[in-house]
């Protein structure tokens, strides 16, 4: 029986040791970036594209006040609630002591400069498709922005969410680098599929869920419960949304529906963002969105 119980530790503790490896954050290699040199004039586009003001300027922020980054903004989820952190140039409470790497890493693998894992409410899967040279561009575009002092807050995740290391377990199960349409059979609509996929990660809201919190790929862009508990937010596939390619462009530059309806909610600072891009982005969107199949399974 003693021997058995030897046995049965040894085997436990294996498994952790194991376990513990194989969750460990993996930061993008030192150097990986060097002699890479950005243009902050495209990185304001990427900026845009991605979103990243909507999510961290301060609540009710308003005009050239959406480019201070100062965090704060709440976002409900099953799993507790993640307030957006300050990640504007301030050395003390934002990120401006951090390097490209470190900033790569946090993009596009969801790792702190400090070696922990990040919570996916930052949309590093999506990020994870992100080019080199839009990553090195919206760094630069970065430093230019104002600084704001105002310290992060913390998130309201419990037990035991609140588990970092757990965060890699989920990595393992679904940070994925790989394009959801695996083939894109023109440059319209690869620059569409990375628009969607990667810099506005559109899935992100669009797509359904299982109970780990990972996105149902097999019904990619189909709709989903919103994280509030409040309403749906609604499919994009043909069989969800039947408007035809210009009035989907359309929607994305002026927030007009074809039945004269207006956006509202959250998506209204996603239609300012694709306002501001170039009309060929908006009609890649479009045919992305018309190439999806009915029921949004792609495999």
């Amino acid at each position: 029986m003693r021997r058995l119980i030897g046995v049965v530790v040894l085997a436990g503790a294996a498994l952790a040791g194991a376990g513990w490896l194989l969750t460990a954050p993996k930061p993008l290699p030192e150097g990986s970036l060097d002699g890479a040199t950005g243009d902050a004039e495209r990185g304001q586009l990427v900026f845009t594209a991605a979103g990243c003001a909507s999510c961290h300027h301060a609540p009710d922020a308003e005009g050239e006040a959406r480019l201070v980054l100062t965090g704060g903004q709440r976002f409900a989820s099953a799993f507790g609630t993640f307030l957006a952190p300050n990640i504007s140039p301030d050395p003390a409470q934002g990120i401006g002591d951090w390097s490209l790497d470190d900033f790569a890493s946090a993009v596009k693998r969801g790792v702190s400069p400090e070696g922990q894992h990040l919570y996916p409410a930052f949309p590093y899967t999506a990020y994870a498709r992100m080019e080199d040279g839009d990553l090195v561009d919206l760094w630069a575009y970065m430093q230019t922005l104002p600084a704001s002092d105002t310290p992060s807050q913390p998130h309201e995740v419990g037990f035991p969410f609140n588990i970092r290391r757990g965060v890699g377990a989920w990595k393992m199960l679904y940070a994925s680098p790989d394009w959801v349409m695996t083939e894109a059979e023109s440059p319209q609509l690869e620059r569409g599929r990375y628009l969607v996929e990667a810099l506005a990660h559109c899935g992100e809201c669009h797509t359904p869920r299982d109970a780990l919190g990972g996105l149902d790929r097999s019904a990619w862009l189909t709709g989903a419960p919103n994280p509030n508990g409040r309403g749906t937010i609604p499919g994009l596939t043909p069989d969800k949304l039947s408007w035809g390619a210009d009035e989907i462009a359309y929607y994305l530059s002026s927030g007009f529906t074809p039945d004269y309806d207006s956006v509202g909610g959250h998506m209204v600072e996603v239609v300012e963002n694709f306002a501001a891009l170039p009309d060929e982005d908006r009609a890649a969107v479009a045919a992305y969105l018309k190439a999806l199949p009915e029921g949004g399974r792609l495999d």
